[in-house]
């Protein structure tokens, strides 16, 4: 008769199964890569996503934890202070280098990189929260700095900030 593995042996074979199959909270699996890179960007797309060269390749950013109002997305109108997001973000960081800080998880699920930008030693994220240009997305697990980005929100709609004064 053959011996039945022990509880412990099962439970590391479970365990290591489980870890293989990415985080929980999206199937993304979670990145091991450098946390940060210097990128060139080629464009602002709009408030919150970048065209960037990083690595030698071509690559879409998207902002994490923030969202600004849509300008380009397809079938939506143009968003209250959607303009002046995307004209910031323009001003901000096109055809300059910045410095990815990745998260978590490095990519989302359309195969953008998650990041957040920083121009010299500002983030942009911030940047566009501090102004009311952007309104905070905690997307789990990338949350490092959803406590900065939820103070900055609530500082702007009191101060009237941005689409804070008129959306």
């Amino acid at each position: 008769m053959r011996p039945r593995p022990t509880l412990a042996i099962s439970a590391l074979i479970a365990s290591w199964a489980l870890s293989s199959c990415g985080d929980a909270t999206n199937g993304t699996s979670v990145d091991t890569g450098p946390r940060t890179v210097t990128a060139q960007v080629i464009r602002a797309v709009d408030g919150d996503t970048i065209l960037a060269r990083v690595d030698g390749e071509t690559e879409y950013v998207r902002y994490i934890g923030i969202d600004t109002p849509e300008t380009v997305k397809p079938d939506t109108p143009v968003q209250c202070f959607g303009p002046q997001a995307s004209t910031f973000n323009h001003h901000a960081v096109e055809g300059h280098d910045v410095r990815l800080v990745f998260d978590r998880e490095r990519r989302d699920a359309y195969g953008r990189l998650l990041a957040y930008v920083y121009l010299g030693r500002d983030m942009v994220n911030a940047d566009l929260v501090r102004k009311g240009l952007a309104r905070t997305l905690p997307f789990p697990p990338n949350t490092s700095h959803e406590p900065l980005f939820d103070r900055l929100a609530r500082r702007a709609a009191v101060r009237g900030r941005g689409l804070w004064s008129k959306c």
